[in-house]
């Protein structure tokens, strides 16, 4: 009896042999031979198990210990919990990391203006009978008034963005 309901308890409480052996401080194999009833521990060495599984020494001597359908949902509803907080935790990392892509979109978009503006299409009054300038010039001017056209939709959806993802108190 003993050696079951060591067993039983020591898996209810979700340790192993090795587990259960440090906390005793003996060996495995010793733990191992208690649940097989090759051999049993002594008064004071059934008093340290009694503390260690949390149970009483008659509960260990006394009868069969089913294995408690509560421990098991325990330990699921524990596990549960941390899977739980680890996807808060990358929810969390997600928005944060789109938050500041999103900010740093909106940098970009409003250095690329001041370039712009300043530089003040330059392209313009190129010679364009070169047509290695008249192929920049077509580039620069189709990139310019891309840029002028797509830029007030992508930074009003940006800011939009960052307003969205920010940290809420």
């Amino acid at each position: 009896m003993l050696s079951e309901n060591m067993k039983a308890i020591r898996k209810s409480r979700g340790l192993s042999q090795e587990e259960l052996a440090v906390k005793l401080n003996v060996v495995r194999q010793t733990i191992s031979k208690w649940e097989q009833g090759l051999s049993v521990p002594d008064s004071d060495m059934l008093i340290s198990i009694s503390e260690v599984l949390e149970t009483s020494v008659s509960t260990l001597l006394g009868e069969t210990v089913i294995e408690s359908r509560v421990d098991d949902l325990k330990v699921i509803s524990e596990k549960l919990e941390i899977i739980n907080l680890q996807l808060a935790q990358r929810k969390t990392t997600r928005r944060k990391t789109f938050h500041w892509l999103l900010l740093s979109l909106c940098a970009v978009i409003v250095i690329i203006s001041a370039v712009l503006i300043a530089l003040n299409s330059p392209y313009l009054g190129w010679n364009y009978s070169d047509p290695e300038t008249a192929i920049a010039g077509v580039v620069f001017h189709a990139f310019e008034w891309l840029f002028i056209r797509l830029t007030p939709i992508i930074l009003i959806g940006a800011i939009v963005g960052v307003i969205l993802t920010r940290k809420k108190v």
